[in-house]
């Protein structure tokens, strides 16, 4: 599928069983703004773009979710167990981004699509998630233009931090991923 528009991204994750029941799955437990982000998407959307008949794998599936009445992290790794129980076979990662901003030791997030917004890389700050309906919801404050083209730079708000550029290529070289996926771009100067 050549994937061009927001549209066609998410009719990639709806033709696709495995990810609709992970998003099934996420939705069971109700979360308050919830989403699942940043490699869950991206990786389809690159996969996509390589033209992968096979899945990369991913190290985890990141559900997100703001709730400011209950920082407590331990809440979250309850939710990653009920998950587990559900899929035991799925890497869950759960976290409350209303809490995030005291481990990142930045002004609090507003909301999901908040803290998304500020993800590293304009690639990976997407989300997506089930409505009542059941229908996907795409989130891309920072556009899909970049996912859809391979192209990895920061986001705006991450490139106006202290240390970005740093934290940026530390995550370039942890990431690696360009050995995954040979067509991306790193765009090596960084307009602010």
């Amino acid at each position: 599928m050549d994937c061009k528009t927001e549209e066609d991204i998410m009719k990639l994750i709806k033709e696709d069983v495995w990810m609709m029941d992970i998003l099934n799955t996420a939705k069971t437990l109700q979360l308050p703004d919830w989403w699942i982000c940043a490699g869950f998407v991206r990786s389809k959307i690159w996969d996509n773009l390589h033209g992968f008949e096979e899945r990369t794998r991913l190290e985890d599936i990141d559900v997100i979710y703001f709730d400011p009445a209950n920082l407590d992290e331990s809440i979250e790794k309850k939710y990653e167990e009920i998950l587990k129980d559900l899929r035991m076979d799925i890497p869950w990662s759960v976290k409350n981004e209303a809490r995030m901003h005291l481990k990142n030791n930045i002004k609090p997030y507003q909301s999901c699509v908040d803290a998304i917004s500020k993800f590293p890389e304009t690639a990976t700050a997407l989300g997506v998630k089930l409505n009542e309906m059941d229908e996907i919801i795409l989130t891309a404050p920072c556009g899909v233009d970049d996912a859809i083209n391979g192209i990895i730079k920061p986001s705006p708000h991450f490139l106006n931090s202290r240390g970005a550029i740093e934290i940026f290529e530390a995550r370039l070289l942890q990431k690696n991923w360009k050995q995954k996926w040979h067509m991306l771009q790193i765009k090596e100067t960084y307009q602010k």
